[in-house]
C-alpha cells in the first residue's frame, strides 16, 4: 500500500478547486509569520478558505495550530485536509461535484 504524500493532497486540492469550483488555491507564504496554512482558497462569490494540507494522519505543529486559531478567531474558515478523499468532500461541501 503506497503512502500519500502531502504534495499529492495539495496538488489535488489545487486542481479540483480550479476545475470543479472555478476558484484558485494560492500558495500562502508569509515572510515574518511562520505557521500559516499552505493554501488560501479563493472561491466565486468572495468566499475565502484557508487550508493546511498534511499527509494522512499527520498533525498540525504547535505553531500551525496557534496561527490557524488566530485566523479562525478573526472569523475565517480554516481547514486541515490530509487525504485526497477529504479534498473531494471539501469540493462537494463548497458546491462542486466530484
Amino acid at each position: 500500500m503506497s503512502t500519500v504524500l502531502e504534495k499529492e493532497v495539495e496538488s489535488r486540492l489545487r486542481t479540483q478547486v480550479k476545475s470543479k469550483l472555478g476558484g484558485m488555491a494560492i500558495k500562502f507564504v508569509s515572510p515574518g509569520l511562520r505557521g500559516v496554512p499552505d493554501r488560501i482558497v479563493l472561491l466565486p462569490g468572495g468566499r475565502i478558505v484557508f487550508v493546511e494540507t498534511k499527509k494522512p494522519k499527520e498533525n498540525l505543529r504547535k505553531l500551525q495550530k496557534y496561527v490557524c486559531g488566530l485566523i479562525a478567531g478573526l472569523g475565517f474558515d480554516v481547514r486541515r485536509i490530509d487525504t485526497k478523499e477529504k479534498v473531494d468532500l471539501f469540493i462537494q461541501e463548497m458546491g462542486g461535484n466530484t
